[in-house]
């Protein structure tokens, strides 16, 4: 009893030093950027670094089969995806349009074929790691980062084998996802740019590797040949940041409106102070994304809502609930994200606005 209680002791006062230590190194930060928040602590950045590179590193130990991953892929992703990856209306194919021809030679024949419906995701990416990291840092939409490293190649596998790129009893594993052919592997590049001049990319650049500049103000400017490419930028919608955006129908200015302070006249339109009425809110929050007020996009539009809803007792109750945690079925198979960052005074705003139609 008396070894228990002391390994108790020891044990609490490691703690009390770990926690000390993580405090200390976070709020050695105040002080050297005083009022701007502070340094973040190792298991923070840790918590953070979770990206996988084309090398390979970065990847966790793990692994997982495709049967494994065919469970999860119908819980938690055919949903959006559909049962065969073929998908939705609203979302791309993951898989299709591949051939064990293309597996063999890493480049994808029907990228070229005008008749290929759609291009799928295995079509275009090159890199399994690419898949496995994007999957594992953000999917599923509704609950991203909520994958453990073997949930994810468990869907990797499960994926790769609705590809053929890999046989229904394959088992993926941080030992050999290196030894994948991706389709089209041999297809990616780097020299290409949004825009041709001249039959060269419209970007490009060169890095310094000697007698450097110890100074470079970065800046951005529009090309003649892209200036009104999407018309009239300044009459397009831009709620915050220092200005709305240059007359691009116009020759460019000679100097960037911040630069002489004149551009900071809508400093104050920024999402914080922009006024919190229900349409702001509406706007702010993204719903806008995915609602519109009379036409469906990926959700029901407003005046579909207010009219499921019309005259229901206890229909603002219920929806501010789901707000807060999300939900799916209702309105189709399309989840719609949990929104827990609204307070309730915001969220009952918000709903309360659906509700009468955004009246």
């Amino acid at each position: 009893m008396f070894k228990l209680d002391k390994l108790s002791v020891c044990l609490g006062f490691t703690a009390l030093v770990a926690i000390t230590a993580q405090s200390s190194f976070a709020q050695s930060g105040s002080a050297k950027f005083p009022g701007i928040g502070r340094v973040a602590t190792p298991a923070e950045v840790a918590a953070w670094d979770i990206d996988v590179r084309p090398d390979f590193k970065g990847l966790p130990k793990g692994s997982g089969s495709v049967e494994q991953g065919q469970v999860i892929w119908e819980a938690k992703c055919a949903s959006c995806h559909g049962t065969f990856g073929e998908s939705n209306e609203i979302f791309t194919p993951i898989a299709g349009g591949t051939t064990k021809d293309d597996v063999k030679t890493g480049r994808v024949a029907s990228l070229k074929d005008m008749k290929q419906p759609q291009r799928t995701t295995l079509m275009k990416v090159p890199t399994v790691s690419t898949l496995w990291d994007y999957i594992y840092r953000a999917m599923p939409w509704n609950a991203p980062r909520s994958l453990t490293p073997d949930d994810t190649y468990a869907l990797v596998a499960f994926i790769l084998s609705l590809g053929e790129i890999v046989p229904d009893d394959y088992v993926l594993s941080n030992t050999n996802i290196a030894e994948v052919k991706m389709p089209n592997r041999n297809g990616m590049t780097t020299k290409h740019g949004f825009w041709n001049v001249s039959g060269k990319p419209d970007v490009n650049g060169n890095a310094c590797m000697h007698n450097c500049v110890p100074f470079v103000q970065i800046g951005s400017t529009l090309p003649d040949f892209a200036r009104n490419a999407h018309d009239n930028i300044a009459e397009q919608n831009r709620m915050y940041g220092p200005y709305r955006g240059a007359d691009t129908t116009k020759p460019p200015i000679k100097e960037l409106p911040g630069l002489s302070g004149a551009g900071l006249a809508h400093a104050a339109d920024t999402h914080s102070a922009s006024s919190k009425g229900p349409a702001a809110l509406f706007k702010n929050e993204n719903c806008s994304a995915c609602h519109s007020p009379n036409a469906k996009l990926v959700g029901p539009s407003i005046a579909d809502i207010a009219k499921k809803y019309e005259g229901q007792s206890g229909a603002l109750d219920k929806l501010m609930v789901k707000v807060k945690a999300g939900g799916s079925g209702v309105w189709g198979a399309i989840p719609m994200p949990p929104q827990a960052q609204l307070s309730d005074e915001d969220r009952k705003t918000l709903v309360s606005w659906v509700l009468s139609g955004g009246k």
